[in-house]
């Protein structure tokens, strides 16, 4: 296992929060998210999902990931 903290921006409300928990706990190979307004600690299975798809599945959900992050 191993974890990853994921800056998000555009996170303003527990809506938003409500809509990262949600796309990151579709993400195979993700074990657990805790996620808060601007941030995201993510652990996973690195054998099954990068980083990189990490960041995807947030700004998919309609989110930022900034500081080169995926």
């Amino acid at each position: 296992m191993q974890t990853a903290k994921i800056e998000i921006s555009g996170m303003h409300c527990q809506a938003c929060v409500r809509r990262v928990s949600a796309a990151l706990d579709k993400v195979a190979g993700v074990h657990a998210a805790k996620v808060d307004i601007g941030s995201a600690s993510v652990e996973f299975d690195p054998d099954k999902v990068t980083e990189k798809d990490i960041a995807e599945a947030v700004r998919a959900a309609g989110f930022e990931t900034p500081g080169g992050q995926g």
